[in-house]
């Protein structure tokens, strides 16, 4: 098959181009709305894919947590996500707190205000774990650690048992368990069940 030269220039001549590419509906107002809306979309999906998955502890004292997970579990501090910037999980579960679990302090609300505050550590490579105050103290003044994420606090079992501290399953559903700190303080972690 043998296609000339006078046939090829055909193809390529303003209204015979514009047949095979509609540059006229791709440049027009609606057009660029489209590509724009397009381009906001990847990039919105390119965002919330990339972005870590993050488990929330409230702890009844904020300074006894961080040394048991920095101290003795040695969990690597980790970066703020942008998610948390623009309070995309602030308000995720947090009029489902039953008040048995909230601190007895009238300041509670003000501590919730800002998501970027509390401890921030790496689990995984794609987990994160955010610790707050909010929790009340547990029977006999013990820390109390809570989470409505199972998940979470498997992988802090895990690292507890790894790290040789001694600790005590309660309940395995819900999970509960104890765990003692070189100072002698027990801590408990609870996950409520919703």
């Amino acid at each position: 098959m043998v296609i000339s030269f006078d046939a090829i220039a055909y193809l390529f001549t303003p209204t015979t181009l514009g047949s095979f590419l509609p540059l006229d509906s791709l440049f027009s107002t609606q057009g660029i709305m489209v590509m724009l809306l397009a381009a906001y979309a990847g990039a919105m999906w390119m965002f919330l894919t990339s972005a870590p998955k993050v488990h929330t502890i409230m702890v009844s004292d904020l300074e006894i947590a961080r040394d048991l997970y920095e101290g003795l579990l040695d969990l690597p501090a980790a970066e703020v996500p942008l998610h948390y910037y623009y309070n995309y999980e602030q308000t995720i579960g947090a009029t489902g707190v039953d008040p048995l679990y909230l601190g007895s302090s009238p300041t509670y609300p003000s501590k919730m205000s800002n998501a970027t505050e509390g401890l921030w550590y790496q689990l995984k490579k794609n987990t994160q774990l955010h610790v707050i105050t909010g929790a009340s103290l547990g029977s006999k003044s013990q820390q109390r650690h809570v989470c409505f994420d199972r998940d979470c606090l498997e992988m802090i079992l895990l690292r507890v048992e790894t790290r040789g501290l001694k600790f005590k399953i309660r309940n395995r559903k819900p999970l509960n368990f104890l765990v003692k700190d070189y100072d002698g303080r027990v801590v408990e972690m609870a996950e409520v069940a919703n």
